[in-house]
This record gives C-alpha cells, structure tokens and sequence, in this order.
C-alpha cells in the first residue's frame, strides 16, 4: 500500500485565485491550476529568493519533493503565460502555519495565518488594543510536535 502524502505547510493562501490573458472571457480559455503548495513554492524561491533547503523546511517537507512542486509549478505557469491559459489556484494537500495571539488588555486568544495579519498590524479583534502578546513570536511553526506524519505512523 502507498504511503499517504505529507501535509505541506503554507503561509500565504491568496484572496485572488484566478488571472487570465486581458480581453478574453474566461469561457473561452483554457485554464491551468496551480495547487496552494505550488504557489508557496514559487513565493519562497522566486519572490522571497530562499534558497530550496530553506523553502523544504519552511514547507515541511524533503528537499527533493520541493524540487518537484517548484518545477511542476513553473512548468504550470509558463504553459499558462505562453499558450495564452488562464491560471486557477486551488487545491492541494496543505495547512496554513498560524500566528498565536494573547490580548493583555481583555486576556481574549486567537490564531491567524502567518501572512494575513502582520506583526506591526495586529490588534485584539474584541477590544481593538494593540497590546499583543505573540504578535512578534519567534516560533513560525506552532504546534509542530502535533502534527508529525512520517512512516510507521497510523
């Protein structure tokens, strides 16, 4: 029996999901989909420019399997900017890392992903005060020890 794939970690889940050529409606293209983990991917080389090692460890996952997705990913894109495709993100096998969040001012708790409410940005959601706790922690991945896959594990 195969093993089951790895969760891979993500950062970033967009609010925009579709791009397409200009002047085309979208009924008349063809369209790529790029899975969430493959975008992560394409942030961490070419946006951020980490190199692949770091990328894996950020996703959680072998050096190898990065190289995989990025390829796949790039592959993806260029297909979709040279044949004219639209670009759909959607899918894949992925969990969003979380930023935890303590309000000194109500004692109110809550989590949010890593990319959607920056650090200098943050502020309670229950009272508005900007007294945070976590807002700057250090640990980007949060209950790691929770969710360990690996082989022999059922």
């Amino acid at each position: 029996m195969a093993r089951p794939p790895k969760w891979r970690w993500v950062e970033f889940v967009p609010k925009i999901t579709h791009f397409k050529p200009a002047g085309l409606p979208m009924r008349d293209l063809d369209e790529v989909v790029l899975t969430h983990e493959e975008l992560e991917a394409i942030r961490l080389r070419d946006r951020e420019m980490l190199d692949q090692e770091t990328c894996a460890k950020s996703m959680r996952i072998s050096r190898p399997t990065f190289h995989r997705i990025i390829k796949g990913a790039r592959e993806k894109v260029a297909t979709a900017l040279i044949e004219g495709k639209a670009i759909r993100i959607s899918g894949g096998r992925y969990r969003v890392v979380k930023r935890y969040y303590h309000c000194q001012t109500c004692n109110h708790s809550w989590n949010e992903p890593l990319i959607t409410c920056p650090p200098q940005e943050a502020h309670c959601p229950q009272c508005e005060s900007v007294d945070i706790d976590g807002a700057n922690a250090g640990d980007r991945h949060p209950g790691r020890h929770r969710h360990r896959g690996g082989r022999g594990e059922k």
